[in-house]
């Protein structure tokens, strides 16, 4: 049976979010991952300080234009009034939920006391949780891993002050700062959490198949899940996944017709919202990601790469699933 997910006054359509990933949770991706199943999309991070606002990058990871309700953007910073002030003009501009990161293990953010650095000061931490939470009368929540490292699982500390500081959510990646994506996630940390706290934990790390949704879920007691590199090139997981949770049987993957619309589709999406020149350029590595089982030698990609127009771009992934239909060999 799927838990029912609650943040505040929204329950979702269903336990399944897409994580935070910056650079890949931008408005198309997260428009398509709610289509193909996902309960919440919740926005690649947005610096805390506005004054860096107005950079291409910073206006893009502020739209969300057509994005349906709940709307949660995640601010990152270090700094608790700056944070404070960005929840506020994010509420301002159509955000229903905040999402704190504090679990980024990217050195230039950890670089500047921010995502999974600030960790390690737990008494920043509550100032910063305390500020944002009376910054805005929507809900907060908080994105953390088990901790700093190895030895400082600090995590079921932090949520216990972010339940005591009046967080809505937790979500918690199963590896430390140092671990960053090396090794495998533990739920040891995670579970501990979930029995520690009232409000909804939501597990993070490794969820790539519907059987390992299942088997965490029933390991932490989570509430539900975030799902990230497991949704890259194949934002059909959320509905598989979900599929299982409800009826115990798999679905069929998506046949390679389907495969093509929605592949060919993102692209006009991410052409639309970037423009020509970056659309082109951030759609290549999302047709890597789709195409990574298909295109095993990747000639293709290769091949694809090198095209710096948008038109092309298109004509060249309905010839390629041409050949792939008439089980042709690419030539590049």
């Amino acid at each position: 049976m799927l838990p029912t997910a609650k943040i505040g006054p929204y329950t979702l359509p269903n336990p399944l979010i897409v994580a935070p990933m910056a650079g890949v949770t931008d408005r198309p991706f997260r428009l398509l991952c709610r289509r193909m199943g996902a309960g919440l999309a919740v926005s690649e991070m947005v610096i805390a300080d506005s004054k860096m606002w107005h950079t291409r990058k910073s206006r893009s990871r502020l739209n969300h234009q057509g994005e349906p309700e709940p709307r949660s953007v995640q601010i990152a910073g270090g700094d608790p009034q700056m944070l404070a002030q960005a929840a506020r003009m994010n509420a301002a501009s159509g955000a229903q939920i905040i999402d704190i990161n504090m679990g980024c293990p990217a050195k230039k953010v950890c670089n500047k006391a921010a995502g999974s650095a600030l960790m390690k000061d737990e008494a920043l931490v509550l100032q910063i949780l305390k500020a944002v939470v009376a910054a805005v009368d929507i809900p907060v929540t908080l994105k953390m891993r088990t901790g700093w490292d190895e030895g400082h699982r600090n995590a079921p500390i932090i949520a216990r002050m972010a339940e005591e500081a009046g967080i809505q959510a937790l979500a918690i990646h199963g590896r430390t700062r140092t671990d960053k994506y090396t090794g495998n996630a533990e739920y040891d940390t995670i579970a501990r959490v979930k029995s520690d706290v009232g409000i909804p934990v939501f597990a993070n790390g490794d969820i790539t198949s519907p059987e390992k949704a299942r088997d965490v879920l029933q390991y932490t007691g989570a509430d539900g899940l975030l799902i990230g590199r497991a949704a890259q090139g194949q934002p059909w997981i959320f509905r598989e996944i979900l599929h299982f949770l409800e009826t115990g049987e798999h679905m069929k993957p998506p046949p390679l017709n389907e495969v093509e619309t929605i592949l060919s589709e993102h692209l006009l999406a991410l052409h639309d919202f970037y423009g020509e020149t970056m659309g082109v350029r951030i759609a290549r590595k999302h047709v890597g990601w789709y195409l990574q089982s298909h295109d095993q030698d990747k000639r293709f990609r290769q091949s694809f790469n090198a095209i710096d127009n948008a038109l092309e771009q298109h004509d060249s992934i309905q010839q390629y699933f041409a050949s792939l239909r008439n089980e042709e060999v690419f030539a590049a």
